[in-house]
């Protein structure tokens, strides 16, 4: 029997910036120097629509295929019961195929938080002023992020697992706070 022993903690990669985002991303706005902060949360799917298209293709010609060699026997239900089978089996894809793109953006650019969220068809816009917003879970903890401000309540991180949605609210709390400071010290520099 051996023991071994590693460091609690990974050793950063010399000269790799470390980011102050762990769920959010900055990227360069087109109209003023300062970076537009998104947050982009999906649910997450092991495989694309294209390739369960694909998978159901390869499934439907297999099974037609042993179906009709049963036909041929002499066995003519097994080809109903395939079709049945397959009909299923494709809802149950069309199903999930159709969740398979939900996600959630959020998107702070000055001063305005813009959520938006895709589930299935149905997309929601709302936008609220960061000065206005409180972040906070919606019901104890570990349940999803409320944000509510304007009278208008959304509750976002359901594609989260609920262990990282306290972390999720810090960092959006903290962005918020950085994104009025700077309207209020524009507001202060400005004639």
């Amino acid at each position: 029997m051996s023991l071994s022993s590693l460091s609690t903690t990974w050793p950063a990669a010399a000269g790799a910036p470390i980011p102050p985002w762990a769920f959010g991303r900055e990227r360069p706005s087109g109209a003023d120097s300062r970076p537009v902060l998104e947050w982009l949360l999906r649910r997450n799917c092991s495989i694309t629509p294209r390739q369960m298209l694909a998978f159901y293709a390869s499934l439907c010609a297999v099974s037609l295929a042993i179906a009709t060699l049963f036909v041929l026997q002499g066995a003519p239900f097994v080809l109903f019961f395939a079709g049945i089978e397959l009909t299923a089996v494709g809802l149950a894809l069309l199903i999930f195929a159709r969740h398979a793109g939900d996600r959630e953006t959020l998107t702070l650019a000055g001063r305005a938080l813009c959520v938006e969220q895709q589930i299935g068809n149905r997309i929601d816009r709302t936008e609220f002023m960061a000065e206005w917003l409180t972040v906070e879970p919606a019901a104890g903890q570990g349940s999803l992020v409320q944000l509510s401000g304007e009278g208008r309540t959304v509750r976002v991180g359901r594609f989260l697992r609920p262990e990282l949605r306290p972390a999720f609210a810090r960092e959006l709390r903290r962005a918020l706070r950085r994104a009025h400071g700077q309207a209020a010290q524009e507001t202060k520099n400005s004639p």
